[in-house]
């Protein structure tokens, strides 16, 4: 049975408890990270809870751990679930206040919640087993601070939603000027003529923690050269490559763009390349 933290205290999954006054339940007021770990190790785990604790800041929900206190939580958790490839998922709420009023309140505890799922295995640079992903676009109509990984995900469930109808993977956003942002739970990263190309960080898209990763990697390794720029739409469909990165995904190929396939519709050679240097540097973050 899954072991779960709450408030505390470890206990079933099954038995976790919330108040339903609760502003996480009632506003979304609240913040998560997901941390993937493979037999015990995590991958970056200080870059996570800096931004975490960075979002904590921004909308001003106290809470004192430091990363030490956040790290030991996290493994024991693991630990008590068997310490496999697993993903750890942390959420906090400001708390539960005795009525609901949209005001912060005073003298409420913020809720600590854990708890961990399993993961597929690691992704591995071996184009045999790589599997391209099918996306659509779409123009980006969530709000405006989607730098804060916040627990209101509904924009990012519809847009999901847009691409699960259609059966494809993933749904790429753009803003009203038609450049790229982001995609409703992944950063995109396009290729062409050997450069990487990614938006640059603003308030319309997450500050992904396997993105910083990957530039950082990238950038350190020296091979390849890789930029942060704005990227138009007609350029994403122009790109020799395309890909999506989040926590789960590492850097996923994408072969297929609102039902056209993306350059020869084949994971392409840089992808290969970048994802061998980002697997051989992934654990030290």
């Amino acid at each position: 049975m899954s072991i779960a933290y709450l408030n505390g205290e470890y206990l079933p999954l099954t038995e976790a408890r919330i108040s339903p006054l609760d502003r996480g339940f009632l506003f979304g007021d609240g913040l998560y990270e997901v941390i993937p770990s493979y037999g015990g190790k995590l991958v970056g785990f200080s870059a996570h809870i800096q931004r975490f604790q960075s979002g904590m800041q921004t909308i001003q929900l106290k809470h004192d751990w430091t990363e030490q206190q956040w790290r030991e939580v996290v493994t024991s958790l693991i630990e008590q679930n068997g310490s496999g490839d697993l993903g750890v998922y942390i959420h906090i709420s400001r708390g539960a206040d005795t009525k609901r009023l949209h005001a912060f309140p005073d003298n409420v505890t913020p809720t600590v919640f854990l708890f961990t799922y399993e993961l597929p295995p690691a992704p591995s640079a071996d184009l045999a087993k790589a599997k391209g992903l099918r996306v659509v676009s779409s123009e980006d109509m969530r709000w405006q601070h989607c730098n804060i990984k916040t627990t209101s995900l509904l924009g990012n469930v519809l847009h999901y939603q847009q691409g699960f109808a259609k059966g494809v993977n993933e749904t790429i956003l753009f803003n009203q000027q038609q450049q790229l942002t982001e995609a409703s739970s992944c950063n995109v990263f396009i290729v062409k003529n050997g450069v990487i190309k990614t938006p640059p960080l603003d308030n319309h898209l997450l500050p992904g923690i396997t993105r910083y990763m990957l530039l950082d990697i990238l950038r350190k390794d020296g091979s390849i050269e890789v930029q942060e720029c704005a990227i138009s739409m007609d350029q994403v469909r122009d790109a020799d490559e395309v890909w999506l990165t989040s926590s789960s995904k590492d850097i996923a190929p994408v072969i297929e763009l609102d039902g056209q396939p993306v350059a020869d519709g084949k994971i392409g050679p840089m992808w290969l390349r970048a994802m061998q240097i980002y697997t051989q540097h992934k654990f030290s973050y």
